[in-house]
């Protein structure tokens, strides 16, 4: 690869080969106007990590799941003990009573200890996203599994907390944030209770996917409420910590906005450094890999449309306020019953996890035009019963599948700093967007959202290297090789690099 700061790169991101493909057509032409610039990245490539048996030190693909964390370096990590294993994610299952407490972070700790390790040196944006169901209003204590390890989509129950200050839930999350970030805490009955963490923690994410009514479903108005007890609690033991809100599971809600940007809402002093929300592309009854080229891709554009309109919100009522798009992935149908009784996850296609990095690409480059702030692709390790169609890494062996290699590929090739330029492709099957990174070098990222192979011309360039992931890569990390002439053709599901001569 060329050291020239004028050196031009290309990334490129293609989906599938199919058994039937059209014959080739000729090569289209991708143009770059370097000269007009759209804004300067904010844009981080990253991902989110949610707990599973898959990261507790017993599990056999442990090492290699943290080694595969590690060796990423992302910044603005999101690390979320979510409501399927409660064990895993609650550090009081049980309430209060008699002058005891249920403090036990026996589990929860050394995934989080082996998390904050392979993290080290990079920032990281903490969740823990579930509340102590004992906290809520419900007909009958909530049960949970004595097994750690068995999921359960029943833990989180109640709308009404039993406690209308607010109180009890902010202490628990600031003894939560006092136990990483401060040594530890005293719980409520006075005993102390010492960890020795004083681990670096940069934002704390209140709650996840608060508008869905399988995550107790507040209200705008609720869940500010909720957000301001549960950040003023933290700041008081851990005074830098930022925030991140809402973090809801789509974008179809704009009275979310409307509410929490306003900061008229919010008691006096309680940060908005951020927003979140996410978006999935998912597969319907019926469909499959043939149909999920076009399906993925049109949700997509949908989803692009509402950013566009929430930033005009952010943009009106609290311009300081970053974003990031903390869960980004594809989900195939069968994950929807998973919950069933007897259910066996269906084989997975291998082109499949190019598909989803090719997803994952795009929305990158989209969201990089419109200066949001993080993209968090979804997620390190899942396993069957647990959105086994998620996951980056195999749940076997933990060896990455090409939506970690797509993200790492992008995470050393693109990111902020970079200006961000007017580009077009003549393919409508081709998204092209260029960038000139800190350092001079002139990239450009294209996805190709169609099953066969696209031919592209380099317009005005000859020669150069290509570093790509496709079906041919495999499991395995980019491949190399030196290209000629101006013409290049890519495999489906292709991510490449192509490295350009300088003028």
């Amino acid at each position: 690869m060329r050291k020239s700061a004028l050196g031009l790169m290309i990334l490129l991101v293609f989906l599938p080969s199919c058994k039937s493909q059209k014959p080739q057509p000729p090569a289209k032409a991708v143009r770059v106007n370097w000269e007009n610039t759209i804004r300067t990245s904010a844009t981080q490539a990253t991902l989110q990590v949610v707990v599973s048996p898959l990261m507790r030190r017993s599990s056999r693909v442990h090492d290699k799941i943290f080694q595969d964390l590690r060796d990423l370096g992302c910044d603005d990590v999101r690390y979320v003990p979510w409501q399927p294993y409660p064990r895993l994610g609650v550090a009081e299952l049980e309430p209060p009573a008699d002058g005891k407490t249920s403090w036990d972070f026996s589990l929860i700790d050394p995934m989080t200890e082996d998390f904050m390790n392979a993290t080290a040196g990079h920032s990281v944006i903490m969740n823990f996203s579930m509340i102590p169901q004992w906290m809520f209003k419900t007909p009958q204590p909530v049960a949970y599994p004595a097994d750690p390890n068995q999921v359960t989509w029943d833990y989180q129950h109640g709308t009404e907390f039993r406690d209308p200050s607010l109180k009890e839930v902010a202490d628990y999350y600031q003894r939560l944030a006092s136990w990483y970030t401060a040594g530890g805490f005293t719980d409520e009955y006075g005993r102390r209770h010492d960890s020795g963490h004083h681990y670096k923690i940069d934002s704390w994410e209140v709650l996840n996917e608060i508008e869905s009514k399988s995550e107790h479903q507040m209200s705008p108005e609720t869940y500010t409420r909720v957000y301001d007890a549960i950040a003023g609690a933290i700041l008081k033991v851990a005074p830098h910590m930022k925030f991140v809100g809402m973090a809801l599971g789509g974008t179809s809600q704009p009275d979310y906005f409307e509410y929490f940007l306003n900061h008229q809402n919010h008691k006096r002093n309680i940060p908005l450094n951020m927003i979140s929300y996410h978006f999935y592309a998912t597969e319907k009854p019926g469909e499959n890999l043939a149909t999920d080229q076009y399906s993925f891709f049109d949700q997509a554009e949908g989803f692009l449309k509402t950013v566009n309109y929430i930033e005009s919100i952010r943009q009106r009522l609290s311009p300081q306020t970053g974003t990031t798009v903390d869960e980004v992935g594809t989900i195939l149908n069968d994950d929807s019953h998973q919950g069933e009784p007897g259910h066996v996850s269906k084989p997975i296609p291998a082109a499949y996890w190019n598909l989803s990095a090719a997803l994952y690409a795009y929305v990158y480059g989209n969201l990089s035009r419109l200066g949001i702030n993080a993209v968090g692709e979804s997620a390190l390790a899942q396993l069957p019963g647990f959105y086994p169609s998620v996951t980056m890494v195999d749940w076997t062996t933990g060896q990455p599948n090409a939506r970690y290699w797509v993200l790492k590929l992008i995470r050393q090739n693109l990111g902020p700093g970079d200006v961000v330029v007017t580009t077009t492709a003549a393919s409508p099957d081709a998204y092209a967007q260029g960038y000139i990174a800190p350092d001079g070098k002139r990239k450009v990222l294209l996805v190709n959202k169609r099953n066969w192979p696209l031919r592209l011309s380099l317009a005005g360039s000859s020669g150069g290297s290509l570093e790509y992931v496709d079906q041919q890569t495999g499991q395995n990390p980019a491949a190399h090789e030196r290209i000629s002439g101006d013409t290049v053709t890519l495999n489906g599901f292709s991510v490449a690099v192509v490295t350009l001569p300088a003028k």
